[in-house]
């Protein structure tokens, strides 16, 4: 048992460094925060940005999703009533978010969400500053939100992947073999390493202060850490209590992820006629990588 804590401890200090490094290369370097560079800068930025949203993608389909799933299914097993309480839960994640994101908007009267569809091509004119997925040229007016990468929906995204994190530590630390904590730690290493690396990009684009993404990152490193932390105290004082309340958090995690990426990530990066096929395929390099890693995880 001494060396498998050991093991659980390793696990918890690789997952912060690796983190944070991943997650203050994009925070630290000038050239992510360019939105006034060359056009071969901004569509490196923009491709990126869409890889970005691939990863999100999978993330929400492929692991937040299951994972919740998976977790509810166990404890809501005598609670068969023909309602299906686990959609229900993230049903009521994505209209907390919503509800919430509209109160902010009306409040401080922001003009900075979406106003046009996913792909729309309608006539009308830009809000806003142009910014790195703008139109490179005038011949084109598509009624698009330049500033739609809001504050409060990168929090909400930071909010959402931090819950996750915390129970992706939480699994680690309950492991009882020191080989099944070495095969979790390192799937979880790989895929939040591009995870992290893909919000500190998101938080960027945002247009949050350095501080505040160096805070964020900092904070959503500590997340698995602090999951690894509870998850070992569990299992040594032998408690099996709060499971459900943990997969209701699960839930209305997933709900906010859903929220974030379809009404967001992808719609942002959609948004500009130009380079439609290649803004795709990068979202679907994005979206393999990770399902490559969910499929040898």
């Amino acid at each position: 048992m001494e060396y498998l804590l050991q093991v659980k401890v390793g696990a918890l200090v690789g997952l912060l460094l690796l983190t944070l490094l991943f997650g203050f290369i994009p925070a630290r370097m000038r050239w992510f925060r360019e939105t006034s560079g060359t056009e071969t800068h901004q569509k490196v930025l923009s491709f990126i940005s869409c890889f970005a949203g691939g990863v999100f993608l999978a993330a929400c389909l492929l692991d937040i999703i299951p994972d919740y799933l998976s977790d509810i299914s166990d404890q809501l097993q005598g609670l068969d009533g023909g309602f299906p309480v686990a959609e229900f839960i993230m049903a009521c994640g994505f209209f907390t978010v919503l509800i919430l994101e509209r109160i902010v908007l009306s409040c401080t009267g922001s003009r900075s969400e979406e106003t046009s569809p996913l792909l729309g091509h309608g006539h009308g004119h830009a809000h806003g500053h142009r910014s790195v997925n703008d139109m490179e040229g005038s011949a084109h007016h598509v009624h698009v939100d330049l500033q739609a990468h809001s504050s409060f929906r990168s929090f909400m995204l930071f909010l959402s992947l931090s819950l996750h994190s915390v129970f992706e530590g939480l699994a680690i630390g309950l492991q009882t073999t020191d080989a099944k904590v070495l095969e979790i730690c390192i799937a979880i290493l790989v895929h939040k390493s591009i995870i992290v690396f893909s919000l500190s990009v998101k938080l960027v684009q945002s247009a949050v202060r350095p501080a505040w993404v160096g805070i964020y990152i900092t904070v959503f490193a500590l997340m698995s850490p602090i999951g690894i932390g509870v998850g070992i105290g569990v299992s040594e004082a032998k408690l099996h209590s709060g499971a459900l309340v943990q997969g209701i958090l699960e839930g209305m995690a997933a709900g906010t992820f859903i929220y974030i990426t379809f009404l967001e990530i992808l719609p942002h990066e959609l948004n500009s006629p130009e380079r439609q096929l290649l803004k795709v395929l990068f979202i679907l390099v994005g979206f393999s990588v990770m399902a490559g890693l969910c499929f040898l995880g």
